[in-house]
């Protein structure tokens, strides 16, 4: 026994008067930067106007899942589902309290946390999340943390605290110039 199995294809809810507001507000999103949502609402349109999910997916040069989504968002929330919705991303692994803890911590200075250097590494800064909350960061990803925490690079400045600013003029402007290399002169 042979069953046949047809697809119903989902139809937008929507007349005409719809079909118009919704495409205002297509051209307001594209002309506000919101490409995706604008894309969206064009799908909608375009099914409301008859053209099937595959027509329109190949119309919007997108994959043929998504016009069904859309129309699905459309029927279910109206013009709200096709808005962007908040992409929450993976959690944070340290908690806010966990933050102000290593605030404080890199606040006090790395002399005061038991490290010889003066200067504060992502590295650094890694080990210490590690032994104080058991979480592993990598030290790429510690830079973004401390960056979204507020903290900046400082990159220490290459002069010498007693160097005499006369020497160093003169070093820079007679002895250096005859270190580099020179282009050899072609002999004829």
């Amino acid at each position: 026994m042979q069953y046949l199995i047809t697809m119903r294809s989902i139809q937008a809810n929507g007349n005409k008067r719809t079909g118009v507001r919704l495409k205002r507000l297509m051209k307001e999103a594209y002309e506000d930067g919101e490409y995706r949502v604008g894309r969206r609402i064009h799908g909608v349109i375009l099914n409301l106007e008859g053209y099937s999910n595959p027509e329109i997916s190949g119309i919007l040069k997108v994959h043929r899942s998504k016009p069904v989504n859309w129309i699905h968002l459309w029927n279910d929330y109206g013009l709200e589902g096709l808005f962007e919705g908040h992409r929450s991303g993976r959690p944070p692994r340290l908690t806010n309290e966990q933050k102000e803890i290593l605030e404080d911590i890199i606040d006090s200075g790395p002399i005061a946390y038991g490290f010889t250097s003066g200067v504060w590494t992502s590295l650094m800064i890694s080990r210490i999340v590690i032994d104080e909350f058991g979480v592993n960061y990598h030290p790429g990803h510690v830079r973004k943390m401390l960056k979204d925490m507020g903290f900046s690079v400082q990159r220490p400045r290459k002069k010498l605290a007693l160097a005499s600013p006369v020497l160093q003029t003169k070093w820079r402007r007679y002895t250096y110039p005859n270190l580099k290399k020179k282009r050899k002169k072609k002999m004829r």
